[in-house]
Protein backbone atom coordinates (compact mmCIF):
# COMPACT_ATOMS: atom_id res chain seq x y z
CA UNK A 1 0.00 0.00 0.00
CA UNK A 2 1.37 3.41 -0.96
CA UNK A 3 2.19 5.61 2.01
CA UNK A 4 0.26 8.85 2.15
CA UNK A 5 0.22 12.21 3.87
CA UNK A 6 -3.18 13.19 5.25
CA UNK A 7 -4.36 16.73 4.50
CA UNK A 8 -7.08 18.01 6.82
CA UNK A 9 -9.11 21.12 6.10
CA UNK A 10 -10.77 23.16 8.83
CA UNK A 11 -14.13 21.47 8.25
CA UNK A 12 -12.47 18.05 8.55
CA UNK A 13 -11.01 18.94 11.94
CA UNK A 14 -14.05 20.46 13.65
CA UNK A 15 -15.54 18.17 16.28
CA UNK A 16 -12.96 15.41 15.84
CA UNK A 17 -11.18 15.74 19.18
CA UNK A 18 -13.08 16.06 22.48
CA UNK A 19 -11.65 18.62 24.90
CA UNK A 20 -10.90 15.99 27.55
CA UNK A 21 -8.59 14.20 25.11
CA UNK A 22 -6.96 17.46 24.06
CA UNK A 23 -6.25 18.24 27.71
CA UNK A 24 -4.78 14.76 28.19
CA UNK A 25 -2.31 14.96 25.28
CA UNK A 26 -1.34 18.58 26.02
CA UNK A 27 -0.60 17.69 29.65
CA UNK A 28 1.57 14.78 28.46
CA UNK A 29 3.46 17.17 26.19
CA UNK A 30 4.11 19.70 28.97
CA UNK A 31 5.22 16.90 31.29
CA UNK A 32 7.66 15.70 28.62
CA UNK A 33 8.97 19.27 28.45
CA UNK A 34 9.31 19.35 32.23
CA UNK A 35 11.41 16.18 32.09
CA UNK A 36 13.70 17.88 29.52
CA UNK A 37 12.71 15.46 26.77
CA UNK A 38 10.36 17.55 24.65
CA UNK A 39 11.87 20.58 22.96
CA UNK A 40 10.53 23.90 21.73
CA UNK A 41 11.97 26.88 19.94
CA UNK A 42 10.49 30.20 20.95
CA UNK A 43 7.84 31.54 18.61
CA UNK A 44 9.32 33.78 15.94
CA UNK A 45 7.38 36.53 14.21
CA UNK A 46 7.66 38.74 11.18
CA UNK A 47 5.47 41.83 11.61
CA UNK A 48 5.83 44.48 8.89
CA UNK A 49 3.56 47.44 8.02
CA UNK A 50 2.39 47.30 4.41
CA UNK A 51 3.69 50.38 2.57
CA UNK A 52 1.14 52.98 1.44
CA UNK A 53 -1.77 50.86 2.66
CA UNK A 54 -5.01 52.79 3.25
CA UNK A 55 -6.23 50.18 5.75
CA UNK A 56 -2.98 50.49 7.74
CA UNK A 57 -2.53 46.74 7.61
CA UNK A 58 0.50 44.86 8.88
CA UNK A 59 1.84 41.63 7.35
CA UNK A 60 2.07 39.03 10.09
CA UNK A 61 3.98 35.70 9.93
CA UNK A 62 4.25 33.28 12.83
CA UNK A 63 6.52 30.18 13.08
CA UNK A 64 6.19 27.77 16.02
CA UNK A 65 8.16 24.46 16.11
CA UNK A 66 8.22 21.73 18.76
CA UNK A 67 8.84 18.02 19.35
CA UNK A 68 7.33 15.59 21.89
CA UNK A 69 9.38 12.36 22.05
CA UNK A 70 6.96 10.58 24.43
CA UNK A 71 4.34 10.88 21.68
CA UNK A 72 6.81 10.31 18.82
CA UNK A 73 5.75 13.54 17.12
CA UNK A 74 7.20 16.85 15.94
CA UNK A 75 5.41 19.75 14.31
CA UNK A 76 5.78 23.22 12.87
CA UNK A 77 2.93 25.67 12.81
CA UNK A 78 3.02 28.38 10.09
CA UNK A 79 0.60 31.27 10.11
CA UNK A 80 0.23 34.29 7.80
CA UNK A 81 -2.29 37.12 8.30
CA UNK A 82 -3.01 40.80 7.82
CA UNK A 83 -3.52 42.74 11.07
CA UNK A 84 -4.93 46.16 11.97
CA UNK A 85 -5.44 47.95 15.29
CA UNK A 86 -8.87 49.66 15.19
CA UNK A 87 -10.88 51.14 18.06
CA UNK A 88 -13.87 48.98 19.05
CA UNK A 89 -16.28 50.22 21.70
CA UNK A 90 -13.84 52.98 22.55
CA UNK A 91 -10.97 50.52 23.10
CA UNK A 92 -8.05 49.76 20.81
CA UNK A 93 -8.14 46.16 19.60
CA UNK A 94 -6.08 43.86 17.47
CA UNK A 95 -8.12 42.76 14.45
CA UNK A 96 -7.33 40.28 11.69
CA UNK A 97 -8.31 41.35 8.18
CA UNK A 98 -9.35 38.95 5.44
CA UNK A 99 -8.48 35.27 5.33
CA UNK A 100 -5.71 33.39 7.09
CA UNK A 101 -3.15 30.82 6.06
CA UNK A 102 -2.61 28.64 9.11
CA UNK A 103 -1.01 25.22 8.64
CA UNK A 104 0.51 22.63 10.96
CA UNK A 105 3.01 20.17 9.49
CA UNK A 106 3.23 17.01 11.59
CA UNK A 107 6.04 14.41 11.50
CA UNK A 108 6.59 11.03 13.10
CA UNK A 109 9.96 11.37 14.80
CA UNK A 110 11.38 7.84 14.50
CA UNK A 111 10.56 7.43 10.79
CA UNK A 112 10.79 11.10 9.71
CA UNK A 113 7.50 10.56 7.87
CA UNK A 114 5.27 13.56 7.29
CA UNK A 115 2.03 12.35 8.85
CA UNK A 116 -0.18 15.20 7.87
CA UNK A 117 -0.81 18.84 7.03
CA UNK A 118 -3.57 20.36 9.13
CA UNK A 119 -5.41 23.64 8.72
CA UNK A 120 -5.37 25.15 12.18
CA UNK A 121 -8.40 27.40 12.64
CA UNK A 122 -10.22 24.83 14.85
CA UNK A 123 -6.92 23.66 16.34
CA UNK A 124 -6.16 27.04 17.90
CA UNK A 125 -9.04 27.32 20.42
CA UNK A 126 -8.68 23.60 21.12
CA UNK A 127 -5.00 23.62 22.08
CA UNK A 128 -5.22 27.05 23.85
CA UNK A 129 -8.26 25.89 25.79
CA UNK A 130 -6.61 22.57 26.62
CA UNK A 131 -3.56 24.40 27.99
CA UNK A 132 -5.78 26.53 30.21
CA UNK A 133 -7.54 23.35 31.27
CA UNK A 134 -4.27 21.70 32.28
CA UNK A 135 -3.35 24.70 34.44
CA UNK A 136 -6.85 24.78 35.94
CA UNK A 137 -6.46 21.18 37.13
CA UNK A 138 -3.61 22.31 39.39
CA UNK A 139 -4.71 25.84 40.27
CA UNK A 140 -8.52 26.05 40.47
CA UNK A 141 -10.17 24.96 43.73
CA UNK A 142 -12.15 21.72 43.32
CA UNK A 143 -15.30 23.23 44.85
CA UNK A 144 -15.75 26.27 42.58
CA UNK A 145 -19.29 27.13 41.54
CA UNK A 146 -19.15 30.56 39.86
CA UNK A 147 -17.03 31.51 36.86
CA UNK A 148 -16.49 34.78 35.04
CA UNK A 149 -15.61 34.77 31.34
CA UNK A 150 -14.49 37.82 29.37
CA UNK A 151 -14.83 37.26 25.63
CA UNK A 152 -17.38 35.73 23.31
CA UNK A 153 -15.41 34.51 20.27
CA UNK A 154 -13.87 31.21 19.20
CA UNK A 155 -11.14 31.37 21.84
CA UNK A 156 -13.84 31.85 24.47
CA UNK A 157 -15.44 28.61 23.23
CA UNK A 158 -12.19 26.75 23.92
CA UNK A 159 -11.67 28.41 27.29
CA UNK A 160 -15.13 27.72 28.73
CA UNK A 161 -15.18 24.18 27.32
CA UNK A 162 -11.87 23.38 29.00
CA UNK A 163 -12.86 24.99 32.30
CA UNK A 164 -16.16 23.12 32.54
CA UNK A 165 -14.41 19.90 31.54
CA UNK A 166 -11.99 20.01 34.49
CA UNK A 167 -14.38 21.72 36.94
CA UNK A 168 -17.90 20.34 36.37
CA UNK A 169 -18.84 21.73 39.82
CA UNK A 170 -19.39 25.14 38.18
CA UNK A 171 -23.07 26.10 38.18
CA UNK A 172 -23.01 29.76 37.07
CA UNK A 173 -21.03 31.48 34.31
CA UNK A 174 -21.07 35.28 34.00
CA UNK A 175 -20.10 36.42 30.50
CA UNK A 176 -18.94 39.85 29.39
CA UNK A 177 -17.75 41.14 26.03
CA UNK A 178 -17.69 44.56 24.39
CA UNK A 179 -20.68 43.95 22.12
CA UNK A 180 -23.96 43.35 23.98
CA UNK A 181 -25.37 41.15 21.21
CA UNK A 182 -22.26 38.95 21.29
CA UNK A 183 -22.35 38.34 25.03
CA UNK A 184 -26.11 37.64 25.00
CA UNK A 185 -25.78 35.14 22.17
CA UNK A 186 -22.74 33.47 23.72
CA UNK A 187 -24.40 33.20 27.14
CA UNK A 188 -27.37 31.50 25.52
CA UNK A 189 -25.05 29.02 23.75
CA UNK A 190 -23.08 28.24 26.94
CA UNK A 191 -26.27 27.61 28.92
CA UNK A 192 -27.70 25.28 26.29
CA UNK A 193 -24.44 23.49 25.59
CA UNK A 194 -23.31 22.82 29.15
CA UNK A 195 -26.47 23.00 31.23
CA UNK A 196 -25.19 25.79 33.47
CA UNK A 197 -26.77 29.10 34.44
CA UNK A 198 -25.06 31.43 31.95
CA UNK A 199 -25.81 35.14 32.18
CA UNK A 200 -24.57 38.09 30.13
CA UNK A 201 -23.27 41.00 32.22
CA UNK A 202 -22.58 44.55 31.10
CA UNK A 203 -19.09 45.04 32.54
CA UNK A 204 -15.91 43.08 33.17
CA UNK A 205 -16.15 44.04 36.83
CA UNK A 206 -19.53 42.30 37.15
CA UNK A 207 -18.05 39.17 35.58
CA UNK A 208 -15.02 39.17 37.88
CA UNK A 209 -16.32 40.21 41.30
CA UNK A 210 -17.39 37.28 43.50
CA UNK A 211 -16.33 34.73 40.88
CA UNK A 212 -14.33 31.70 42.00
CA UNK A 213 -12.50 31.50 38.69
CA UNK A 214 -12.03 34.01 35.86
CA UNK A 215 -11.00 33.20 32.29
CA UNK A 216 -10.31 35.78 29.59
CA UNK A 217 -10.31 35.41 25.80
CA UNK A 218 -9.94 38.85 24.24
CA UNK A 219 -7.72 40.96 22.00
CA UNK A 220 -7.66 43.92 24.41
CA UNK A 221 -4.75 46.35 24.27
CA UNK A 222 -5.31 47.83 27.74
CA UNK A 223 -5.64 45.82 30.97
CA UNK A 224 -9.25 45.57 32.08
CA UNK A 225 -9.09 43.01 34.93
CA UNK A 226 -8.22 44.83 38.16
CA UNK A 227 -6.56 43.20 41.14
CA UNK A 228 -8.90 45.03 43.50
CA UNK A 229 -11.84 43.03 42.09
CA UNK A 230 -10.37 39.64 43.00
CA UNK A 231 -11.70 37.78 45.99
CA UNK A 232 -9.75 35.43 48.22
CA UNK A 233 -9.14 32.03 46.66
CA UNK A 234 -9.90 33.04 43.07
CA UNK A 235 -8.04 31.75 40.04
CA UNK A 236 -7.47 33.92 36.95
CA UNK A 237 -6.38 32.75 33.49
CA UNK A 238 -5.36 35.35 30.92
CA UNK A 239 -4.45 34.36 27.38
CA UNK A 240 -2.56 37.32 25.95
CA UNK A 241 1.17 36.87 25.37
CA UNK A 242 1.82 39.90 23.22
CA UNK A 243 5.36 41.25 22.69
CA UNK A 244 6.34 44.74 23.83
CA UNK A 245 5.58 46.38 20.46
CA UNK A 246 2.08 44.90 20.39
CA UNK A 247 1.40 45.94 24.01
CA UNK A 248 -1.88 44.02 24.37
CA UNK A 249 -2.83 43.20 27.95
CA UNK A 250 -5.79 41.87 29.93
CA UNK A 251 -4.58 41.84 33.56
CA UNK A 252 -3.44 44.94 35.41
CA UNK A 253 -0.26 45.09 37.50
CA UNK A 254 -2.18 44.67 40.76
CA UNK A 255 -3.46 41.26 39.64
CA UNK A 256 0.14 40.07 39.60
CA UNK A 257 0.91 41.86 42.85
CA UNK A 258 -1.89 40.15 44.82
CA UNK A 259 -1.27 36.72 43.27
CA UNK A 260 0.32 34.07 45.48
CA UNK A 261 1.22 31.93 42.45
CA UNK A 262 1.82 32.96 38.84
CA UNK A 263 2.15 30.17 36.26
CA UNK A 264 3.16 30.81 32.64
CA UNK A 265 3.63 28.60 29.60
CA UNK A 266 7.14 29.88 28.86
CA UNK A 267 9.40 32.21 30.84
CA UNK A 268 11.87 32.23 27.96
CA UNK A 269 9.24 33.62 25.58
CA UNK A 270 8.32 36.35 28.08
CA UNK A 271 11.92 37.49 28.30
CA UNK A 272 12.52 37.27 24.55
CA UNK A 273 9.41 39.29 23.68
CA UNK A 274 9.44 41.50 26.80
CA UNK A 275 5.78 40.59 27.20
CA UNK A 276 4.18 43.46 29.14
CA UNK A 277 1.63 41.28 30.99
CA UNK A 278 4.49 39.96 33.13
CA UNK A 279 7.41 42.30 32.47
CA UNK A 280 5.68 45.54 33.49
CA UNK A 281 4.77 44.43 37.02
CA UNK A 282 8.22 42.88 37.42
CA UNK A 283 9.91 46.15 36.44
CA UNK A 284 7.69 47.99 38.94
CA UNK A 285 8.66 45.51 41.71
CA UNK A 286 5.03 44.40 41.92
CA UNK A 287 5.98 40.85 40.96
CA UNK A 288 9.14 38.80 41.46
CA UNK A 289 10.44 36.00 39.25
CA UNK A 290 10.54 33.96 42.48
CA UNK A 291 6.74 33.75 42.29
CA UNK A 292 6.64 32.76 38.60
CA UNK A 293 6.82 29.13 37.50
CA UNK A 294 6.21 27.26 34.26
CA UNK A 295 3.28 24.98 33.51
CA UNK A 296 5.65 22.11 32.75
CA UNK A 297 6.83 22.19 36.38
CA UNK A 298 3.24 21.72 37.59
CA UNK A 299 2.78 18.74 35.28
CA UNK A 300 5.73 16.82 36.76
CA UNK A 301 5.15 17.79 40.39
CA UNK A 302 8.23 19.97 40.61
CA UNK A 303 5.91 22.76 41.75
CA UNK A 304 2.80 21.76 43.75
CA UNK A 305 0.32 24.28 42.36
CA UNK A 306 -2.42 25.57 44.65
CA UNK A 307 -1.60 24.87 48.29
CA UNK A 308 -4.62 26.40 50.03
CA UNK A 309 -8.17 27.58 49.44
CA UNK A 310 -7.33 31.21 50.21
CA UNK A 311 -4.53 31.56 47.65
CA UNK A 312 -5.00 33.75 44.59
CA UNK A 313 -3.55 32.00 41.55
CA UNK A 314 -2.88 33.25 38.03
CA UNK A 315 -2.11 31.41 34.80
CA UNK A 316 -0.76 33.49 31.96
CA UNK A 317 -1.41 31.34 28.89
CA UNK A 318 1.24 33.50 27.31
CA UNK A 319 2.33 31.79 24.13
CA UNK A 320 1.52 29.16 21.57
CA UNK A 321 4.11 26.37 21.68
CA UNK A 322 5.05 23.75 19.13
CA UNK A 323 4.45 20.92 21.60
CA UNK A 324 0.78 21.91 21.82
CA UNK A 325 0.34 21.77 18.06
CA UNK A 326 2.28 18.51 17.81
CA UNK A 327 0.29 16.73 20.52
CA UNK A 328 -3.15 17.89 19.42
CA UNK A 329 -2.61 17.50 15.68
CA UNK A 330 -1.19 13.99 15.95
CA UNK A 331 -4.28 12.86 17.85
CA UNK A 332 -6.51 14.64 15.32
CA UNK A 333 -4.74 12.89 12.43
CA UNK A 334 -5.17 9.51 14.13
CA UNK A 335 -8.88 10.08 14.59
CA UNK A 336 -9.31 11.34 11.04
CA UNK A 337 -7.61 8.26 9.57
CA UNK A 338 -9.78 5.97 11.70
CA UNK A 339 -12.89 7.69 10.30
CA UNK A 340 -11.63 8.04 6.70
CA UNK A 341 -11.72 11.82 6.93
CA UNK A 342 -9.43 14.08 4.90
CA UNK A 343 -7.51 14.00 1.64
CA UNK A 344 -4.60 11.62 1.11
CA UNK A 345 -1.60 12.62 -0.99
CA UNK A 346 1.36 10.41 -1.97
CA UNK A 347 4.11 10.67 0.65
CA UNK A 348 6.82 10.87 -2.02
CA UNK A 349 5.55 14.35 -2.92
CA UNK A 350 7.08 15.51 0.36
CA UNK A 351 10.05 13.22 1.00
CA UNK A 352 13.11 12.46 -1.11
CA UNK A 353 16.02 10.06 -0.71
CA UNK A 354 19.10 11.74 0.70
CA UNK A 355 22.08 11.75 -1.70
CA UNK A 356 20.88 9.00 -4.07
CA UNK A 357 23.70 7.10 -5.82
CA UNK A 358 22.42 7.99 -9.29
CA UNK A 359 22.52 11.72 -8.66
CA UNK A 360 23.17 13.69 -11.83
CA UNK A 361 25.47 16.65 -11.71
CA UNK A 362 22.67 19.11 -12.27
CA UNK A 363 20.79 21.61 -10.19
Amino acid sequence: MTETVLVLRNDDVRGLLPMEEAIEVVEEAFADLGHNNAQVINRRRIHIPLPDDKQRRWFFMNVIPGAVPCQNVAAVRLNVRHVTFPFVGGEKRKQYVGGMTGLVLVWEMDSRKLLGIVQDEPISPLRVGATSGVAAKYLVRPDVETAGLIGAGQQAVGQITALLTVRPSIKTVKINSIRPESREKFAQWVGQKFGVHAIAVATAEEAVRDSDVVFTATTATDPFIKGEWLKEGVHVTGMIGAPYWDARRELDDEVMQVADIVVVNSISQIKQDLQPEIMKPIRKDMLSWDYVTELSDLCIGKFPGRMGNSQITVHSNNVGMGIQFAAVCKRVIEKARAQNIGTELPADLFMATEHPEDTQFTI
